[in-house]
């Protein structure tokens, strides 16, 4: 069977399967769930064109990474058939352990155990059943393999994920301040004792590299009306949970319900293959199903918030420099009493967050510039660009979102 495939890409063109390992992995169960996992969970509610999934995004990354490892071996660098391979299929799998919606269900459904655990545990079973043939790739995710630069390939500042989404996310949604020279970064590549490292002349395209990724923060990842869906679709899974404890009948599919009903540890899914494979059966069609036939259910949280997300009649949203104070939150809890909502069941329609923005994370994870004299810098070092060091600062958001139709009156 030949399993050299090209597959038509929007923002690429082609994208190139390479070997027999690579196909295998593409054609697996894990790999294809994530053509029901979408890549920006309910931004779509937003951006009606991001409708993306993590499938279209590992597939991307991958592409990358082998463009990347050829411009380096182009440079002289010795990388081998076994290395490159590895580094493929590690970006290939890097996002298996998303959940259904991503990151918003993520503390929800399974508290405590990150994706990238799961992920881990999901590429282990996968090098059960494939005889070890993942073994490198494993070592290049962890960042146990002695070469240090394909773990930052995988996960870093500059890594093959970061560059992929902000190009993919911005195709779908629109957004053109977030697309970024990806093919000019790869060109600017090099290595300085088996570190990843750009070149000097590759200064202004790092510097809007990040400033796209800030930019994309504020105007799809934070976007305030995907905070608000968010907000909902987590309170209702909350609920849901709540409910389903409590021995109230949900409909639902029974991996959804095995979620529902119990909370698990990491160790749970390392150790018990079944829960792994009802992890591998839940996708956003599991969340959007039950949410549709929640509409309906006696509960009134339930059934009020589901109807309002399920028709895009979102919450509304105030934005606070400082954490928002009492009088705040008592005149919204004042409206919504008025409205009959409980007190009781307050913190279900009134929910308020935090969120953090930092385009440059220089001290846990610093990008290195090669000077021309060989001399290594960070980039806010190596950058006259005042605004690279204003990158790193870190900015805080507070919110607080409530349902309609309550105002909040002189803010």
């Amino acid at each position: 069977m030949n399993k050299r495939k090209i597959i038509n890409d929007p923002v690429y063109g082609f994208i190139t399967i390479t070997s027999d390992l690579l196909f295998d992995l593409v054609e697996h169960p894990y790999f294809q769930r994530l053509r029901r996992i979408k890549q920006l969970g309910l931004a779509d509610l937003v951006y009606p064109g991001a409708l993306h999934t993590r499938f279209h995004h590992a597939l991307g990354a991958m592409h990358l990474m082998t463009l990347t490892l050829q411009s380096l071996k182009d440079k002289g660098h010795q990388i081998s058939d076994q290395e490159q391979e590895a580094a493929q299929a590690a970006i290939l799998l890097h996002d298996l352990g998303h959940g259904p919606f991503s990151h918003v269900l993520e503390n929800v459904l399974m508290p405590g155990v990150k994706h990238e655990a799961i992920t881990l545990v999901l590429m282990q079973q996968l090098n059960q059943e494939l005889s070890g043939r993942l073994q490198l790739a494993i070592e290049m995710f962890e960042g146990t393999y002695s070469r240090r630069f394909f773990h930052q390939m995988i996960s870093s500042q500059l890594d093959m994920d970061r560059m992929d989404y902000l190009n993919r996310d911005s195709f779908y949604t629109g957004v053109v301040e977030g697309s970024i020279g990806a093919d000019r970064l790869i060109k600017m590549f090099d290595l300085s004792h088996d570190e990843l490292v750009v070149e000097e002349k590759a200064l202004l395209s790092i510097e809007s590299f990040l400033h796209a990724r800030r930019l994309m923060y504020w105007q799809v990842y934070l976007h305030k009306t995907l905070l608000c869906a968010q907000a909902m679709l987590t309170q209702i899974m909350h609920r849901a949970r709540l409910l389903s404890r409590e021995g109230v009948t949900l409909f639902a599919t029974p991996a959804f319900t095995k979620f529902l009903k119990e909370e698990y540890s990491l160790e749970g899914f390392q150790e018990n293959k079944e829960l792994l494979e009802a992890f591998n059966d839940l996708d956003d069609n599991d969340v959007w199903a039950s949410v549709k036939a929640w509409t309906a259910h006696d509960d009134f949280v339930l059934s009020r918030l589901s109807k309002a997300l399920l028709n895009r009649n979102l919450f509304k949203i105030a934005f606070f420099d400082n954490q928002p104070d009492a009088n705040v939150l008592n005149q919204l809890k004042n409206e919504l009493l008025r409205e009959g909502i409980d007190e009781s069941l307050m913190d279900y329609f009134l929910v308020s967050g935090l969120t953090i923005n930092s385009g440059y994370e220089n001290q846990r994870d610093p990008i290195r510039v090669k000077m021309k004299t060989g001399e290594l810098l960070d980039i806010a070092e190596a950058s006259d660009v005042p605004t690279i060091e204003a990158l790193t600062k870190i900015v805080r958001k507070y919110y607080v979102c409530w349902t309609k139709p309550v105002s909040l009156r002189g803010w």
